[in-house]
């Protein structure tokens, strides 16, 4: 045979081995491509089930684990890590819709978060020289004036420039509550809490143990309100423009008293500690004069809004809007981190919580939000302690045990680009087989199908098969799926239906991997 026939059957050889490879690695898109130029009536093939762990920042239902961790939020929501790595996370407080700055306390910084897809992007630091760095506010009138909160004072500088920041005001520094939170009121003054020196003493210091009003350059500190022991955070009310904050009780009266505290911080008011608590009761533990009458009663001293159960340690509070996407019987609710106690005989707290108003703005009954950071055996996964709204309605919570930040959504938490499930219903009740429909991202190239699966909460899989293209795939405009899916009986009440990575190329590039709440009958 002569070189030349050689060389053509050795090209040829070649490519028929490199043509079966792509048969092979593309069999079952192919497959699915051939269904779509069919105009197929039912989904293409089936996938054999296999087991799915749970996948951090991806959304969970009820008892499901979220974010790597057992947390538990009510049905329909979701939760996710945003950032993790971030010793210490304490205050949280938003530039704009992709700029959040973190406090951390204990490593004595302050971080600016750059945020995209609710997913953190990219991380500076804007101070290294303000002692144990706490509150953080916005200046009202330009998003580019950082106001942060240390130990010893209240500091104003550019969130571009790490050594530009200055103290405006001083503030007392040492003794057992070192925090200081500052926030800007709808008056566009700033508003400071400084806590107690002590557990139970009398201050010589009219400053502890209260909440003070100044101007933006540091000028005219009034004390607004006193008898905090330890109000740590605060909010405006948006329905009502009161200043609502939580507040710790004293410690070594048991484990059921006093109780925690979220109170309306009025101009002028006395909150009574350190010799009242809760609703106007007389601490005789520690104050052991005598009176003719209560010295708690009003109009000496002002009662807690809102009693919460003993060492819980309050902390974030925030409203949730009334124009986010949240449900109806949520918006306007108050939510409360219950940092979680450390000398409690029987360890409580640990967990968000919210509370309910009624047409008279009363509060109603305490409900947990989010819980699992305690677990049953004592184990501890987390201590949240910041709550905030950001600009697209989702809810971000600091914890300062792990470090990490999470983020909380209404709704099927889907893909960056836009994959979306129009059936079943987020959360609906579905028996087998379930009709899957919905769209997706292209161009979606020799991909014309993709993987789905369902699992129970547990991540136990139980069935899948594949979501077939039901128009032209190589577009760039979302293209309609069907799949229809026969599953096994669930040893969980709830589950989700995964859309599973395939091949790097079309849509799994696009898509990703997510998953969408369900229910079982």
């Amino acid at each position: 045979m002569k070189r030349s026939e050689v060389t053509i059957v050795t090209l040829f050889v070649l490519a028929m081995l490199g043509m079966g490879a792509f048969v092979f690695r593309y069999y079952n898109n192919l497959a699915g491509a051939w269904a779509a130029w069919q105009a197929p009536k039912s989904p293409a093939g089936s996938v054999a089930p296999s087991s799915t762990a749970p996948v951090p920042g991806q959304p969970v239902s009820p008892a499901a684990p979220a974010s790597d961790l057992p947390l538990t939020v009510p049905s329909g929501f979701s939760l996710r890590f945003v950032a993790k790595n971030i010793p210490g996370a304490r205050v949280l407080a938003f530039v704009d819709s992709e700029t959040l700055l973190v406090s951390q306390t204990s490593a004595g910084k302050v971080v600016v978060l750059k945020i995209k897809d609710g997913q953190e992007s990219s991380r500076s630091e804007i101070t290294k020289k303000i002692k144990r760095p706490h509150g953080v506010a916005i200046d009202p009138d330009d998003a580019g004036i950082v106001y942060i909160a240390g130990e010893d004072g209240i500091y104003r500088g550019s969130i571009s420039s790490v050594d530009s920041f200055e103290k405006i005001i001083s503030l007392p520094t040492g003794g057992r509550h070192y925090t200081r939170t500052i926030a800007f009121g709808p008056d566009k003054k700033l508003y400071v809490s400084i806590g107690s020196s002590c557990d139970t003493c009398i201050e010589e210091d009219p400053r502890r143990a209260a909440v003070y009003v100044l101007n933006k350059d540091g000028s005219d500190a009034k004390q607004f309100a006193k008898g905090l022991r330890n109000s740590v955070f605060f909010a405006w009310n948006p329905a009502t423009g009161d200043l609502v904050g939580s507040d710790m009780g004293r410690d070594f009266l048991g484990d059921n008293l006093p109780p925690d505290e979220v109170n309306i911080i009025k101009s002028g008011a006395n909150y009574g500690w350190p010799i009242c608590y809760g609703k106007n009761i007389h601490d005789t533990e520690f104050d052991k004069n005598t009176y003719i009458r209560n010295p708690c009663l009003a109009p000496f001293e002002t009662p807690s809004w809102i009693d919460l159960p003993a060492h819980s340690a309050p902390l974030g509070v925030a409203f949730v809007p009334t124009n986010s996407n949240w449900p109806e019987q949520y918006q306007g609710n108050l939510l409360v981190a219950y940092h979680g106690s450390w000398n409690s005989t029987t360890p409580t707290g640990y967990k968000i919580v919210r509370v309910a108003f009624d047409d008279e703005g009363e509060p109603g009954e305490v409900q947990d939000f989010i819980s699992g950071w305690l677990q049953p055996d004592k184990t501890l996964l987390g201590r949240p302690v910041d709550l905030k709204f950001a600009p697209d309605g989702s809810l971000y919570v600091s914890d300062d045990k792990t470090g990490v930040l999470y983020r909380v959504t209404f709704g099927p938490e889907q893909a960056a680009d836009e994959l979306k499930v129009t059936e079943p219903p987020a959360d609906s009740i579905i028996a087998s087989p379930v009709l899957i429909k919905g769209v997706a991202p292209g161009p979606w190239f020799f991909e014309a199908n993709f993987p789905i699966e369902v699992t129970s909460a547990s991540g136990e899989a139980l069935g899948g098969g594949f979501a077939t293209a039901q128009t032209d795939w190589m577009t760039t405009a979302n293209v309609p799926f069907i799949a229809t899916i026969n599953f096994k009986k669930s040893p969980t009440n709830s589950g989700f239906i995964i859309f599973k990575n395939d091949n790097p190329s079309g849509l799994p590039e696009k898509a990703k991997e997510f998953k969408f709440p369900i229910k079982f009958k």
